[in-house]
């Protein structure tokens, strides 16, 4: 965790003071606000708006096997299995509600960019010794906002690993730096949209069979050529701009599926 562990702290123990000494209040308040996003009522099916769009970028990760979510500010019946998902995950109720508790979770993970603790911008821009979001076919913006998402989907999969780290060898690529990598016309690299990870210790195909349970549209690994020593994921059902339809390949692990490949 990079920084403001004892902030986090701080409010999480007051957040506890509060539902625990008054029963279990119904909005979150101004006590548990952090420099990233403060939640300010709970969440639950029917609900919709901002609030609920920065919840399901969070959640995202927690979307189950071959799912995602989609981060539209309405909060659907994914979007409470996803709530459940990650509560479970984290020893909370889970009852697909977001409340106090669900929320304190989550600014505990966050750092105060939005960013999740065990990752950061830095790590998913320009892979090639630049630095920013621009050059590729997307805003700077927009293409940060999906580094954002991927980026939760990773501590995702990191905490399904037993909080094991993940390394992310490569991230937004702008044009230039993905023909110099050689990479795929249509990658989703050049999107923000995609993360190549390895994890000291942890078999890449353990990688990769868990990651089918945390978001991953796109899967390439061990047995798929140039992935031996990596594994790709990505978001590509998600990404409006390109729409490539959804695919596994990691035939040393076992894992296929059909649709195009794009790396």
């Amino acid at each position: 965790m990079r920084v403001s562990r004892w902030r986090r702290a701080a409010l999480t123990l007051a957040l506890t003071i509060a539902t625990t000494g008054a029963g279990v209040a119904a909005t979150a308040g101004a006590a548990q606000a952090d420099g990233c996003y403060t939640w300010t009522r709970t969440l639950q099916t029917g609900r919709s708006g901002e609030d609920v769009r920065q919840l399901q970028i969070r959640v995202a990760g927690w979307a189950g096997y071959a799912g995602t979510l989609t981060i539209d500010g309405r909060y659907g019946s994914r979007t409470a299995a996803a709530v459940r998902r990650f509560q479970a995950a984290y020893g909370l109720r889970a009852d697909g509600i977001a409340g106090p508790k669900t929320f304190a979770k989550l600014y505990a993970l966050q750092d105060n960019d939005c960013t999740p603790a065990h990752f950061s911008y830095a790590e998913l821009d320009d892979g090639c010794g630049g630095a920013g979001w621009d050059g590729g076919p997307l805003s700077a913006a927009a293409t940060r906002a999906n580094a954002l998402r991927m980026m939760w989907k990773l501590e995702a999969l990191r905490h399904a690993l037993g909080d094991r780290p993940l390394t992310v060898i490569s991230g937004f690529r702008s044009r230039s730096c993905n023909a110099k990598v050689d990479g795929a016309a249509r990658s989703q690299h050049l999107y923000g949209n995609a993360a190549d990870i390895v994890s000291p210790g942890v078999p890449l195909c353990t990688i990769a069979r868990e990651a089918r349970s945390h978001g991953a549209s796109g899967l390439l690994g061990p047995g798929y050529p140039g992935h031996s020593d990596h594994v790709h994921l990505d978001a590509r059902t998600e990404n409006s701009a390109d729409r490539l339809p959804a695919y596994w390949s990691a035939p040393s692990c076992g894992i296929s599926g059909p649709g195009a490949a794009g790396a």
